[in-house]
């Protein structure tokens, strides 16, 4: 993750245009700038890990359609569950406000504090592969009995996602 933050983090930073990169050396300025740009990383890692749900959301829908195919409809409903939860922290991470609901603004948020939450954003990026290998066994269940818990699994991974999300800020809070 640390490469990760690093390459936007430098990316943002790279990109920023001639009249900025002016202000920043005039006092009082460079602050304002330096808060801007760890928002916009923010923001672009959020939209790494948006992208990297919806996929997910994508394969269960596949799996959704290869059920009714199948004429396996009574799965269908207790699949959605676990798509809409998945949906639903996507769309969590998607909306929430660069640097997550002003947060850098109201608070004063210092290097080793960015860090902790590059961290936990590594963390919803590995739930992202929880929620895959979940929906994997979910694949691999088809036809065998272990189906329902399979489903069950994947809705407790999704739920863990949501609870990881709405953790997030607290660990800003707590500094």
């Amino acid at each position: 993750m640390n490469e990760l933050r690093d390459r936007i983090f430098a990316k943002v930073t790279r990109d920023m245009d001639p009249f900025k990169r002016i202000v920043q050396n005039l006092p009082g300025f460079k602050g304002y700038l330096e808060r801007q740009t760890r928002r916009d990383s923010d923001k672009l890692i959020r939209d790494v890990i948006f992208q990297r749900f919806r996929e997910l959301e994508g394969h269960v829908s596949r799996i959704q359609r290869d059920f009714i195919s199948q004429g396996q409809i009574g799965y269908v409903d207790d699949l959605e569950r676990g798509a809409l939860k998945i949906r639903t922290f996507a769309d969590k991470v998607r909306t929430a406000s660069r640097g997550y609901s002003g947060l850098f603004d109201a608070v004063n948020v210092n290097e080793q504090e960015i860090a902790r939450l590059y961290e936990y954003d590594a963390a919803m990026l590995e739930l992202a592969d929880e929620v895959e290998r979940a929906i994997d066994n979910v694949e691999a269940s088809v036809g065998t009995d272990g189906l329902p818990a399979a489903i069950r699994h994947l809705e407790t991974t999704a739920d863990l996602c949501i609870e990881t999300f709405e953790r997030r800020e607290e660990v800003i809070l707590e500094s």
